[in-house]
């Protein structure tokens, strides 16, 4: 199993953007409406918090590859090494490479409408890391620090996000 984390803070910024996409699911007037949303366990999809919380029992097992979006976004060429030693499939340097450049986010963002259709623009946004602070308040920040340590602050999941999030930025 390939464990994807992402920085509470951008995953609440880009379901910001993709809930106020997509008719389907709850909009929000504000970004301060969505935030007490997201804080209040509101979502349609649940607390991320719960959802890591959850995972970390399983985090330990030898069956289970944890990664960061961050950690791709900063060297994906290890990335894909590493979920591919993982997986146990050897790849040669040109298949490394496609590999890659056909996972990038631009990548998926331009062949978004072949392989997503309508919802491609939705879910292909920016692809960026740190895009929170253009949202976030300070008092903002401070509640999601601390809701981050009150549910997994402490645990394996939780170091490695504050590791490569916090320690890395």
């Amino acid at each position: 199993i390939l464990l994807l984390l992402r920085n509470p803070k951008d995953v609440a910024t880009s379901f910001y953007h993709f809930s106020n996409g997509m008719s389907p699911i709850p909009s929000y007037d504000t970004w301060d409406d969505f935030f007490v949303a997201f804080m209040t366990k509101k979502m349609p999809w649940g607390c991320y918090f719960e959802y890591l919380s959850k995972w970390n029992k399983y985090a330990a097992d030898e069956n289970v590859m944890t990664i960061t979006y961050e950690e791709l976004k900063e060297n994906p060429v290890l990335g894909v090494k590493n979920i591919a030693a993982f997986f146990g499939i050897s790849l040669s340097e040109k298949e490394l490479q496609s590999v890659v450049e056909r996972s990038s986010f631009q990548s998926m963002k331009e062949n978004s409408q072949k392989t997503h259709g309508a919802f491609g623009n939705i879910l292909f946004r920016k692809g960026g890391i740190s895009d929170w602070k253009n949202l976030f308040s300070e008092d903002q920040n401070e509640k999601m620090d601390k809701a981050f340590e009150e549910h997994i602050g402490g645990t394996k999941l939780g170091i490695k996000l504050k590791y490569e999030v916090y320690c890395k930025a």
